[in-house]
């Protein structure tokens, strides 16, 4: 099991990925893999996403994690249907709890200062900042970096290819979270290619 640090440093782009058939969700997982993003979030927004985690961790390469984990019961469902690591657009006492208990990386949502004390009180350090854009943005984030020197993160929300660099130019960012990876029309078209030059190109956008 990596803790969430190592899991975050693995790639540029966290692709974050709605997934409608799960039989897409493996030859997706290879694509994206194939342009160097290994780090792989599926939101648990649709029926499909537990059969889609237990189909991309058959992907040689690959480190799958569950999004938009809400609670307790949802972070147990996505820890038995093989999630490497967790993601939850915010964060509660009972979900880090839950976090803990399971033993599983957990990257909670923050937005504010105040997310941040209250997740640093519970002893993490490595948040997503969501919904970045309307959060205040790479703005933001190079105001936190005074106070919150420790904390690392992944802006995620309104995060595009165009505007990935300011948010890695703020120092504090190890990775961000994007949707731009997986366009439904190219896995639609079964056009793998695509996703893969998608996901070089993102690969690309983390300063060396």
């Amino acid at each position: 099991m990596q803790d969430i640090d190592s899991v975050m440093r693995v790639s540029a782009v966290i692709p974050v990925l709605a997934i409608e058939d799960f039989r897409s969700a493996a030859p997706l997982a290879q694509a994206l893999v194939a342009g160097g993003l290994r780090v792989l979030e599926v939101t648990l927004r649709t029926p499909a996403a537990s059969d889609a985690i237990r189909a991309m961790r058959t992907v040689d390469g690959a480190i799958v994690g569950a999004g938009t984990v809400l609670n307790a019961d949802q972070l147990a469902r996505a820890v038995e249907a093989g999630a490497d690591f967790i993601v939850s657009p915010g964060l509660t006492n009972t979900l880090a709890d839950a976090a803990q208990r399971a033993g599983v990386a957990f990257l909670p949502g923050v937005a504010t200062a105040s997310d941040i004390m209250r997740g640093l009180d519970l002893g993490l350090s490595r948040f997503k900042f969501f919904p970045a854009e309307t959060s205040g943005g790479a703005a933001a984030l190079k105001a936190f970096a005074g106070p919150f020197a420790s904390a690392r993160f992944c802006p995620t929300g309104g995060v595009t290819a165009q505007n990935a660099g300011a948010y890695f130019a703020a120092g504090n960012v190890v990775c961000v979270g994007g949707s731009w990876l997986a366009p439904a029309d190219a896995i639609a078209a079964g056009d793998w290619g695509r996703i893969t030059d998608l996901a070089r190109a993102a690969q690309a956008l983390r300063p060396a």
